[in-house]
């Protein structure tokens, strides 16, 4: 099994790196559109099965995330000369390009106004205190939640289980992409955006969804659904309703690409739950987009911020508990997890230990020597 797992992490690794060189060196020499297109699906349908040689959840689930989606998103994108992989004067270079594809992070423009980071209250300060949460704090709270998991199983209701396993992919999500940006900053010098902007501060689903939670996702959205849809159908209903149905259409996509990396990763027929969920989401928030216009603006910020978080907490994690994680809880995923991360910590420091041994070890033979 341990052969397996790395003559397959060999395989996927000259995949990716062979093909993202094919989109760099060939690709990007052709015109862009329908042209660029045809040469770059193979290499998008190859992306879509990588996952499928892996039998362990955490290469899979990295594997369909970042790649199966997020890097064939990119190269969607470059296709049509957009996104982050787009040509430049001079172009980048290979190196550039294949960190770029893989990495799912959102770099900051140069002379970026730090104040004004996608800030959900445009630059200004927000109306809720910010929790210091930094990227160590949330490691050691996963690390937390994943040691106690075991006894939790056994001691907690169901709902309140639920409730847990809300914080833990908030901090898996979170945990990942962060180290993500770290080894991205570390390899080309460039700044980079947190993944999430504190959801649990949301004080409705406009704010969750597109100003706080797993941002990169949201901008590759934007960029690969929201804005075409829009643009395509103005001249339809108008400028005034297209965003309703571009919001649907991108709730709908982004379902469905979470469909995929359940399906990468339960290796069972799909129940389409999870997209459910992220349809009903997109009602609710055309639903509040109409309110808001109905109500107008200065009405709804006259609402107290408690009240707000409360009406969009109350939807986003009961939906979420109904929804979205009983799929991976039923097929056992989340207990494999957690069993992979204790496999994982186990070895670490184990290796750990092994390594101050054999370092005492031979301090203890030089000085036995010496006496000698």
């Amino acid at each position: 099994m341990e052969y397996e797992m790395i003559q397959n992490s060999v395989t996927v690794s000259i995949s990716i790196l062979a093909s993202l060189s094919y989109c760099h060196f060939i690709s990007s020499k052709l015109p862009k559109g329908k042209i660029r297109l045809l040469s770059i699906l193979p290499i998008v349908s190859l992306f879509a099965y990588l996952p499928l040689l892996f039998t362990y959840i955490f290469p899979i689930a990295f594997t369909s995330c970042f790649i199966s989606w997020l890097a064939n998103f990119k190269l969607l994108l470059f296709a049509f000369d957009k996104g982050p992989l787009t040509t430049r004067d001079p172009p980048v270079s290979l190196f550039y390009f294949i960190v770029i594809a893989v990495f799912p992070a959102r770099i900051k423009p140069k002379q970026e106004n730090p104040c004004r980071q996608n800030s959900p209250n445009g630059g200004k300060s927000p109306p809720l205190p910010i929790l210091p949460l930094n990227w160590p704090t949330k490691a050691l709270l996963l690390a937390i939640l994943v040691g106690s998991h075991g006894q939790m199983m056994e001691n907690l209701h169901p709902f309140a289980l639920r409730f847990m396993y809300c914080g833990m992919m908030f901090l898996f999500v979170d945990v990942s992409f962060g180290a993500c940006n770290f080894i991205l900053t570390a390899a080309i010098d460039v700044e980079v955006h947190p993944p999430s902007d504190e959801p649990y501060l949301s004080t409705s689903l406009r704010d969750f969804w597109g100003r706080r939670w797993n941002l990169m996702v949201t901008e590759m959205l934007r960029s690969m659904v929201y804005f075409p849809v829009k643009t395509t159908l103005s001249p339809v209903v108008g400028k005034k309703w297209a965003p309703l149905p571009a919001l649907l259409a991108t709730f709908l996509v982004s379902g469905l690409a979470h469909e995929m990396v359940y399906y990468h990763t339960i290796r069972g027929s799909p129940t389409w739950e999870v997209t459910w969920f992220f349809v009903l989401h997109g009602l609710g928030l055309v639903a509040e987009v109409g309110l808001g216009a109905l109500l107008g603006e200065k009405r709804v910020s006259r609402i107290h911020w408690a009240f707000k978080w409360a009406l969009t907490m109350g939807f986003v994690m009961p939906t979420s508990m109904w929804l979205f994680f009983p799929p991976v809880i039923r097929s056992g995923v989340v207990d494999r997890v957690v069993e992979e991360i204790m496999m994982v910590s186990n070895f670490v420091v184990g290796l750990g230990g092994f390594v101050q041994f054999q370092s005492g070890g031979e301090s203890l033979n030089g000085s036995t020597v010496g006496v000698i």
